[in-house]
Protein backbone atom coordinates (compact mmCIF):
# COMPACT_ATOMS: atom_id res chain seq x y z
CA UNK A 1 0.00 0.00 0.00
CA UNK A 2 3.05 2.46 0.77
CA UNK A 3 4.69 1.75 -2.68
CA UNK A 4 1.38 2.49 -4.22
CA UNK A 5 0.88 5.42 -2.65
CA UNK A 6 4.66 6.66 -2.94
CA UNK A 7 4.06 6.38 -7.23
CA UNK A 8 1.13 8.06 -7.08
CA UNK A 9 2.73 10.81 -4.81
CA UNK A 10 6.11 10.85 -6.32
CA UNK A 11 4.90 10.13 -10.31
CA UNK A 12 7.10 12.24 -12.70
CA UNK A 13 5.13 14.93 -14.07
CA UNK A 14 4.99 15.97 -17.67
CA UNK A 15 5.51 19.69 -18.88
CA UNK A 16 1.98 21.70 -17.96
CA UNK A 17 1.00 19.76 -15.62
CA UNK A 18 0.42 20.61 -11.73
CA UNK A 19 -0.89 19.20 -8.93
CA UNK A 20 0.06 15.38 -9.89
CA UNK A 21 0.55 14.20 -7.39
CA UNK A 22 -2.11 15.77 -4.94
CA UNK A 23 -5.23 14.58 -7.48
CA UNK A 24 -3.82 10.98 -7.32
CA UNK A 25 -4.11 11.22 -3.49
CA UNK A 26 -7.48 12.44 -3.73
CA UNK A 27 -7.87 9.87 -6.06
CA UNK A 28 -6.80 6.81 -3.97
CA UNK A 29 -8.90 8.92 -0.82
CA UNK A 30 -12.18 8.14 -2.72
CA UNK A 31 -11.29 4.44 -3.87
CA UNK A 32 -11.02 3.98 -0.40
CA UNK A 33 -14.20 5.29 1.32
CA UNK A 34 -15.97 3.85 -1.62
CA UNK A 35 -14.39 0.34 -0.84
CA UNK A 36 -15.52 0.94 3.17
CA UNK A 37 -19.55 2.38 2.26
CA UNK A 38 -20.10 -0.50 0.03
CA UNK A 39 -18.01 -3.39 1.40
CA UNK A 40 -16.83 -3.14 4.56
CA UNK A 41 -19.04 -1.65 6.32
CA UNK A 42 -22.23 -3.84 5.04
CA UNK A 43 -19.91 -6.62 6.28
CA UNK A 44 -19.68 -4.88 9.33
CA UNK A 45 -23.67 -4.49 10.04
CA UNK A 46 -24.23 -8.15 8.86
CA UNK A 47 -21.69 -9.82 11.68
CA UNK A 48 -23.17 -7.29 14.11
CA UNK A 49 -26.67 -8.61 13.31
CA UNK A 50 -25.68 -12.48 13.26
CA UNK A 51 -23.96 -12.07 16.45
CA UNK A 52 -26.99 -10.50 18.07
CA UNK A 53 -29.10 -13.17 16.70
CA UNK A 54 -26.98 -15.84 17.94
CA UNK A 55 -27.20 -14.43 21.36
CA UNK A 56 -31.29 -13.79 21.74
CA UNK A 57 -32.05 -18.00 20.29
CA UNK A 58 -33.64 -19.61 23.17
CA UNK A 59 -34.85 -22.71 24.06
CA UNK A 60 -37.13 -24.51 21.52
CA UNK A 61 -36.41 -22.17 18.46
CA UNK A 62 -36.09 -23.84 15.55
CA UNK A 63 -32.74 -23.41 13.86
CA UNK A 64 -30.92 -24.55 10.86
CA UNK A 65 -27.01 -24.70 10.92
CA UNK A 66 -24.52 -23.59 8.74
CA UNK A 67 -24.11 -27.08 7.69
CA UNK A 68 -27.64 -27.67 6.75
CA UNK A 69 -28.66 -29.59 10.22
CA UNK A 70 -32.40 -28.63 10.85
CA UNK A 71 -32.91 -28.97 14.53
CA UNK A 72 -34.68 -27.84 18.06
CA UNK A 73 -32.66 -26.07 20.47
CA UNK A 74 -33.37 -28.10 23.89
CA UNK A 75 -30.28 -26.22 25.71
CA UNK A 76 -28.25 -23.35 25.71
CA UNK A 77 -24.69 -23.03 26.97
CA UNK A 78 -22.10 -20.69 27.35
CA UNK A 79 -20.42 -21.20 24.03
CA UNK A 80 -22.85 -23.69 22.52
CA UNK A 81 -26.42 -25.45 21.92
CA UNK A 82 -27.76 -28.97 22.12
CA UNK A 83 -29.87 -29.00 19.81
CA UNK A 84 -32.74 -31.97 19.19
CA UNK A 85 -33.29 -33.08 15.51
CA UNK A 86 -35.73 -34.95 13.37
CA UNK A 87 -35.49 -38.70 14.97
CA UNK A 88 -34.53 -37.29 18.91
CA UNK A 89 -31.08 -37.17 18.40
CA UNK A 90 -29.32 -34.66 19.81
CA UNK A 91 -25.82 -32.77 18.68
CA UNK A 92 -24.13 -30.00 20.45
CA UNK A 93 -23.30 -27.42 18.16
CA UNK A 94 -21.39 -24.37 18.88
CA UNK A 95 -23.15 -21.12 18.65
CA UNK A 96 -21.42 -20.47 15.78
CA UNK A 97 -22.38 -22.96 13.69
CA UNK A 98 -25.70 -21.19 13.85
CA UNK A 99 -27.42 -19.80 10.23
CA UNK A 100 -30.71 -18.95 10.56
CA UNK A 101 -33.62 -19.41 12.18
CA UNK A 102 -36.15 -22.17 10.44
CA UNK A 103 -38.78 -20.13 10.46
CA UNK A 104 -37.40 -17.44 8.70
CA UNK A 105 -36.57 -19.84 5.64
CA UNK A 106 -40.62 -21.12 5.87
CA UNK A 107 -41.15 -17.30 5.68
CA UNK A 108 -39.00 -17.17 2.61
CA UNK A 109 -40.38 -20.26 0.66
CA UNK A 110 -43.93 -18.86 1.00
CA UNK A 111 -43.67 -15.31 -0.68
Amino acid sequence: MTDLLNILLFMPQKEGQKGGGYSSLIFLVLIIVVFYLFFIRPQMKRSKDQKKFRENLKNGDKIITIGGIHGKIVEVRETSFIIETEGGNRLKIEKSAVAMDQSAQIDDSRK
